[in-house]
């Protein structure tokens, strides 16, 4: 029998693996709060529920993490997620700032059969339109060998591989820049003052500042 879930349920268990990714020990409740915009007892209320379902473990006061169970769950809605952001992107022709609140409505879909054909059609995508890896049908994900671009030093190289900010403004500033997944560019300087960075890019040099550059990642070159 398939797992019955709620729309609710599965974005509380996608917070968690989201919040999860790149910090040691367990997601607090008010991470939790703060990520999904809801008050704090909302979210103990349903971190309870979630537990009698066997999709958490949690302990008061030291907070929650997925078990197998509920990490499948999250995987499988992020699956469906960036599998429809690639569809929106490359079939139907969206921007890249344009599909994030879409994806979010058509990834509750619950049809196995669907998905995994969307995602031959697609012609099985490793990443979506922002870079963000795309899980497999087993679950499998492949991180990927990544800098931060803020991590870089003056005179390196690199190209952009993922982008960890989906909010359209962030998106159409770096649309603005010339910036997009593949553009090569090259660190001219930084700046003391503030850290942030002077970039060569399509023969034009732009500023961004250190808040941008520590939200995209990329991959060096020679």
């Amino acid at each position: 029998m398939p797992t019955v879930t709620t729309h609710t349920v599965e974005n509380y268990l996608k917070a968690i693996f989201h919040l999860s990714r790149g910090q040691a020990g367990r997601v607090s409740t008010t991470q939790i709060a703060d990520h999904l915009g809801v008050k704090s007892s909302t979210v103990t209320d349903m971190i309870r529920k979630l537990e009698e379902q066997q999709w958490v473990d949690y302990t008061k006061y030291q907070g929650v993490e997925l078990n197998d169970k509920g990490r499948n769950i999250a995987l499988s809605i992020i699956r469906k997620h960036r599998l429809w952001e690639v569809f929106l992107v490359d079939t139907l022709g969206f921007a890249w700032d344009e599909v994030h609140e879409i994806a979010e409505q058509l990834e509750h879909i619950e049809s196995e059969k669907l998905v995994n054909c969307l995602d031959d059609f697609l012609g099985n995508p490793k990443v979506d339109p922002h870079g963000d890896p795309i899980p497999d049908k087993d679950g499998v994900m492949d991180g990927g060998e990544h800098r931060l671009l803020a991590t870089l030093s003056a005179g390196e190289k690199a190209v952009v591989v993922r982008v960890t900010q989906d909010e359209p403004s962030f998106l159409n500033f770096l649309s603005q820049q010339g910036l997009h997944l593949q553009t090569q560019l090259q660190v001219s300087s930084i700046l003391d003052f503030d850290d942030s960075m002077i970039l060569q890019v399509n023969d034009r040099l732009i500023n961004i500042s250190s808040k941008v550059a520590s939200h995209i990642y990329v991959r060096s070159i020679s």
